[in-house]
């Protein structure tokens, strides 16, 4: 039998929200499971799970589709299922190949001119307030509209599919599944009729290059086409929105790094990469025992979930030197916020591009960036680290 962990801090409590600076109790316990119980059997949670810490272990957990199937993320019937991340291969091919489609780095270099037309109506919404949410005024709204852009819905359905991009804000589980599935059934009924509009009146947008796609010279079904569309939803949304307040956090923490940025932008790109580990915007991943597997000493029976932290992997010590330490020149740093392998995220170049763009240009045109003292910035944490509110202060421009 298992000894014990000795500390269980307040922070590691899933889908329920916590003040962020109960968040550093949560990196001091993965450092002790990281040591002492690499692997963990806990069944404490609401769903008794393989809890698994160090950076080796949780790549081992991503990348070996033989030993732990993704149909995980499928089993509860919510948001994901169907979709490729509750795939394994060979059909999880035929779907990524569709993903690919969307995300060519030709096809996402083309979004950068309309990001930063994005961008800049959005700051010049504030830029006169001297004082904004981030989450709510720039890092919701960015990529959400640049999802929408994408898919080609119409201006006139936005409040809907603003709705529907909210998916990751629930506080908790029983009421994400609620939502999801009510949604899911939005969405499909929305998403079928407008791939039924743009096969009689093709446009050039995403959902008119779907509605004629074919994979290996097949057509993909109803089901399958509508099921990429709420996973873009999610992946390139969601993920986005989070590392833009996730790094606003950082620099605002880190007012010195801050200061370098402003001066050489240059550093953007590794410093988001650092944001990334040090912060990232998903703190872990599921997958499912096909048979029983041995893993850092402990055998897991088969049909077991598995929860795999790639929080805890980004500060492992034994992958990245002081892993405690913000450094926006650290080089490498082959984090695992995006995941690894066949499931690497479809929304990172989207994600990186956004926030590549966006955030110099809030750096330069936000002066005296600051967090507002006195109000408690409150996250959600699941399988995404949301923070619900960013309130910061500025010079007027």
């Amino acid at each position: 039998m298992q000894q014990q962990p000795t500390s269980r801090p307040q922070a590691f409590g899933l889908f329920r929200p916590h003040p962020l600076e109960e968040i550093p109790q949560t990196f001091s316990w993965f450092e002790e499971m990281r040591i002492n119980h690499p692997v963990f059997h806990d069944e404490n949670l609401p769903m008794p799970v393989w809890q698994v810490f160090r950076h080796t272990d949780v790549l081992t957990v991503m990348n070996d589709y033989s030993r732990f199937s993704s149909q995980a993320f499928g089993l509860s019937g919510g948001f994901f299922r169907d979709t490729l991340i509750s795939k394994d291969p060979p059909d999880h091919r035929k779907l990524r190949n569709l993903v690919n489609q969307a995300f060519t780095p030709r096809a996402v270099a083309r979004l950068s001119d309309r990001i930063t037309q994005i961008t800049q109506e959005l700051l010049d919404q504030v830029r006169e307030q001297g004082k904004m949410d981030v989450v709510a005024d720039i890092a919701f709204p960015l990529p959400a509209k640049v999802i929408a852009d994408m898919l080609g819905v119409p201006p006139e359905d936005w409040n809907i599919f603003r709705r529907w991009a909210r998916i990751g804000d629930s506080e908790l589980p029983q009421a994400r599944q609620e939502a999801g599935r009510s949604m899911r059934e939005e969405m499909f009924d929305y998403f079928s009729k407008l791939l039924e509009e743009r096969r009689r009146a093709p446009r050039e947008d995403l959902i008119s290059a779907l509605s004629v796609a074919e994979v290996d010279g097949e057509r993909l079904s109803q089901k399958e086409l509508v099921s990429f569309c709420t996973l873009l939803l999610a992946a390139g949304q969601e993920t986005t929105k989070n590392l833009i307040a996730n790094a606003i956090v950082c620099f605002t923490d880190h007012p010195d790094s801050m200061a370098r940025l402003i001066r050489e932008r240059v550093l953007m790109p590794t410093a988001i990469e650092e944001v990334l580990r040090y912060l990232p915007p998903v703190w872990f991943l599921f997958r499912l025992t096909r048979n029983d597997v041995e893993l850092a000493g402990q055998t897991i029976p088969a049909n077991q979930m598995v929860l795999a932290w790639t929080a805890s992997a980004n500060r492992d010590p034994a992958q990245f030197p002081d892993p405690d330490r913000f450094n926006i020149e650290r080089e490498p740093n082959r984090h695992l916020a995006f995941g690894h392998g066949i499931h690497f995220c479809v929304g990172a170049p989207l994600a990186r591009l956004e926030a590549r763009i966006a955030l110099p240009m809030m750096l330069e045109q936000l002066k005296n960036l600051q967090r507002v003292e006195g109000i408690p910035i409150i996250v959600n944490m699941g399988i995404v680290f949301v923070i619900r509110s960013l309130p910061i202060t500025f010079q007027p421009y």
